[in-house]
């Protein structure tokens, strides 16, 4: 019985994947997207080339090869800014990829060494950027960016060791004579590409598909408060902020949006993203995931109390977009499971009242 070589299995998982990715997005491709279709093509080049052996395609595969490790950069520190990509940042990147190209025609030795350098290069811009924490992922969900953080320092790792992985190859090519070059590049090469084209799918499944219709900024209200009090420790500014996003959470209701991204909550509350981060960690102690989901979690606790609807509608309707996320956030603030804290009717012993949507309901009322 025939087999199909494992570096096609892996581009048509890849091209399964990019096809999900482009009916949840409706069509448009992002960079993640794109990013994963590289991986795809990448990967039956490389069937084409080990298992095949219709060399032509190692005239394209460098290339591509050069273009991988940018084009993950690119989509990442994308995920860091507000807005569409601007080309005036994108088409540095491309450099790698016409230096490959032009040496393809005039000296093809030193590729190797110019890959090795492309790759470590890149992945050490990742991790470094991976530093900033899951906040500095700006156009990720709220409550997805740590998905997204994991997916960057994973590819970041990818490409590091791919760097040495390649250079092992080269080394046994020039001292050991190939005779575990095919089999070392097939094997890391299609893993390479599988892992990085999870990475890439898993952050592109942070990004909200569409920017809401309709949405207006409120204006700012020095009355607005929030439940625990503000420390008059940090600065005034701080509490002006905290209170802006209160009035947006308790008013319009943002955090039923499942969508909900630091940068949209920036937009909306006319304040750079860093500087909410910052303000919410000095007053509340905790970042902006984790405040935000307090408010889904008091309008998850309401609806458990008062209403006998399912336990999923509830999740859904306080903005969760997944039950894994329902759940564990859930647990956080309660200390109970959403089916238990409904058989209690909602109580829980030695609960005090210290922030937004945690030990009240106010947040959804």
């Amino acid at each position: 019985m025939p087999s199909i070589p494992l570096p096609f299995v892996i581009s048509l998982v890849l091209c399964l994947l990019l096809v999900r990715m482009g009916r949840q997005d409706d069509g448009r491709l992002g960079l993640f997207p794109l990013l994963v279709g590289a991986f795809a093509l990448q990967a039956a080049l490389s069937g084409l080339n080990w298992s095949l052996g219709w060399h032509p395609v190692r005239l394209v595969q460098p290339i591509l090869a050069a273009v991988l490790p940018a084009l993950a950069f690119v989509a990442f520190d994308h995920l860091r800014r507000s807005g569409k990509p601007d080309p005036a940042r994108l088409w540095p990147h491309l450099a790698p990829a016409l230096l490959v190209s032009v040496l393809i025609v005039i000296r093809r030795e030193p590729i190797d060494l110019v890959l090795f350098a492309v790759y470590l290069g890149y992945g050490i811009a990742l991790l470094r950027m991976s530093r900033a924490g899951p906040g500095a992922l700006v156009a990720a969900r709220i409550g997805d960016e740590n998905v997204a953080h994991r997916a960057l320092v994973a590819l970041g790792s990818l490409l590091i060791a791919t760097a040495f992985i390649d250079a092992a190859v080269s080394l046994d090519l020039a001292f050991g004579g190939g005779r575990l070059a095919g089999t070392i590049l097939t094997v890391s090469g299609v893993l390479w590409l599988a892992a990085a084209g999870y990475a890439a799918t898993a952050a592109e499944g942070s990004r909200p598909a569409s920017e809401p219709d309709g949405i207006q900024d409120v204006p700012a209200s020095p009355t607005a408060t929030i439940d625990g009090g503000i420390d008059a420790g940090p600065p005034p500014e701080d509490a002006a902020i905290v209170a802006r996003i209160d009035r947006l959470m308790r008013e319009h209701h943002l955090y039923r949006d499942p969508d909900l991204t630091l940068e949209r909550l920036a937009r909306r509350a006319g304040t750079p993203a860093r500087q909410i981060s910052a303000a919410l960690n000095r007053i509340h102690g905790r970042n902006v995931s984790q405040i935000v989901n307090e408010y889904r979690v008091a309008e998850a606790r309401k609806r458990l109390v008062e209403t006998r609807e399912p336990v999923t509608t509830v999740m859904l309707e306080s903005g969760f977009g997944t039950k894994s996320n329902f759940n564990r956030e859930f647990l956080r603030v309660t200390g109970m499971s959403p089916s238990a804290y409904r058989q209690s009717n909602g109580s829980i012993p030695g609960e005090a009242t210290s922030a937004p949507g945690r030990g009240s309901t106010a947040a959804a009322s």
